[in-house]
């Protein structure tokens, strides 16, 4: 048995820390903020819920499997309803289309009745790419710890289905071998900004997302996706983990390059035997480690390469439908609303570094009773796209947010959706709000971008260099999201547990 500490409640936290402690550890988590959750939380302002971070749970597989293996399972501490349609896509020109959740078929066919016949076909085709994309890096890449590139390339089975994930081509390169229709191309497009990239730069593989979004489906967690936070800290509990709020951590100790504990912001030593940080991989090497820990060094210099993901600017958006006469507009659960110009968005945030003029508008507005405290109400959660805060080399979002806000709420009511009439509570978070809030450097939401073919190893190692510290969370292998973050703290897990009985074979032998 070891003892464990874990930097940070969030989700790969929590995850990892019952995971261990499941396994015989004796583990401890100390969270700088005054809850558990980090980015996954839902909050209440007046009678309205919003889930603030993540809004949707997909490939709900890997929950199970961890609440199975640690406890009572999923469906026994929480209730997952299938969101359909999925999601509903508006473009500029009028055209929409809806795509059904687990059923393939119903969306090609919405496709072909919006965009014409041979559209339905071309998105048939990108899904059995997607597939093989998936079946091929599935175990191999995102299932497994990512030592390096060297690793991969020992896999026989890897280097056959080279061609067919083409780590040389963009998710735009690859989707206009399939289609030119620019309708197919935007919903695709999006995909890469769910880990926070540049369509244009972003790797092939990222359409795997898209195969699993299709195949895995679509879920809300009732009472709003925060519940998974609650579920995760109540779990963590049950096996006896000390979680400590309110508990930031100021360095990470160490002792002739190995792990020795941490030190709190108010001197308190802990000692440990290992420490696992769900702390941003940039927060970790750069502030938590001494500069003299050599051993760190490559992890930073990658750092240093590495492009920041995008962040984003949300409006909490709480909407009273007595306040109108007449029936309010009609929402599906998940809308996106796509500009004419979507590279002019990139363009914005990656290249000018400014806030984007016409962005793409990500609206959910959940059905869901436990969200609102009054019938005839609604809780819409508005998310764009946005650079991240950066004073010195981009822009400064101290200031200004309140104009932004304004304006995406003019261009709401633009789409016909009338949300000033029924305004009754209307807050806004900007990347600066939350790089306070979570510690995400920037506010950028995935730690660094996937933006080109190396970008996959640029993330922060599962099993850090140096010895005695595992890195889990979206900043770390195999990236951002409810799914990945949770494959991310069973890699954390496994490699300890190992770990561990290395450690009594070496014992043994001397």
């Amino acid at each position: 048995m070891s003892k464990i500490v874990v930097i940070g409640a969030g989700v790969g936290g929590m995850t990892t820390a019952a995971r261990l402690a499941k396994q015989g550890h004796d583990v401890a988590i100390y969270e700088a903020s005054d809850r558990t959750g980090g980015k996954c939380r839902t909050e209440w302002i007046g009678d309205y819920a919003f889930d603030t971070g993540p809004s949707l749970l997909t490939l709900p597989a890997i929950y199970k499997d961890f609440f199975l293996k640690t406890g009572p399972r999923f469906e026994k501490v929480l209730t997952a309803q299938s969101v359909d349609p999925a999601f509903t896509y508006h473009f500029a020109d009028g055209k929409e289309v809806k795509f059904s959740n687990l059923d393939l078929p119903s969306t090609c066919r919405a496709i072909d009745e919006s965009l014409g016949a041979a559209s339905g076909n071309a998105w048939h085709s990108l899904m059995q790419r997607a597939e093989v994309m998936w079946d091929i890096s599935r175990v191999p890449f995102v299932q497994s710890e990512l030592t390096s590139i060297w690793s991969l390339l020992k896999r026989r089975d890897l280097i056959r289905g080279i061609r067919q994930i083409a780590p040389w081509k963009s998710l735009r390169e690859v989707t206009r071998e399939y289609t030119s229709d620019s309708h197919i191309q935007k919903i695709i497009d999006r995909y890469a900004t769910y880990t926070g990239s540049d369509p244009r730069k972003a790797p092939a593989a990222l359409l795997t997302i898209a195969f699993v979004e299709a195949s895995f489906g679509a879920w809300h967690i009732s009472g709003g996706i925060g519940q998974l936070s609650v579920a995760l800290e109540a779990r963590c509990r049950l096996l006896k983990v000390g979680i400590n709020l309110n508990s930031s951590v100021a360095k990470i100790n160490t002792e002739d390059g190995t792990v020795t504990g941490i030190t709190l912001i108010d001197g308190v030593v802990i000692n440990a035997d290992l420490v696992v940080t769900n702390a941003d991989a940039e927060i970790t090497y750069n502030q938590l480690l001494d500069t003299s820990v050599t051993s760190a060094k490559p992890e930073r210099k990658k750092l240093k390469r590495a492009e920041k993901s995008l962040a984003g600017f949300s409006l909490l958006l709480g909407l009273d439908n007595s306040k109108i006469p007449g029936p309010a507009p009609q929402l599906d659960h998940h809308s996106i609303y796509f500009p004419e110009n979507y590279d002019a968005e990139f363009d914005d945030i990656f290249i000018k570094k400014v806030p984007v003029r016409d962005p793409t508008i990500y609206i959910c507005s959940p059905n869901d009773p436990r969200m609102v405290k009054r019938e005839g109400t609604e809780s819409w959660f508005v998310l764009v796209n946005a650079p991240r805060h950066d004073p010195k080399n981009g822009w400064d979002w101290s200031l200004g947010g309140a104009e932004y806000a304004k304006k995406l709420i003019a261009k709401l009511d633009a789409l016909g959706l009338c949300v000033s009439d029924r305004l009754e509570v209307m807050e806004f978070r900007t990347p600066l709000d939350l790089q306070n809030s979570a510690n995400a450097p920037g506010g950028s939401i995935y730690g660094t971008s996937s933006n080109g073919a190396m970008s996959a190893f640029s993330r922060a190692k599962n099993r850090s260099p140096v010895k005695g510290l595992f890195c889990v969370g979206g900043s770390a292998h195999p990236g951002g999201g409810l799914p990945l973050v949770g494959m991310s703290a069973e890699l954390v897990a496994n490699a300890i547990g190992s770990a561990q009985s290395l450690v009594t074979t070496t014992h043994h032998s001397h």
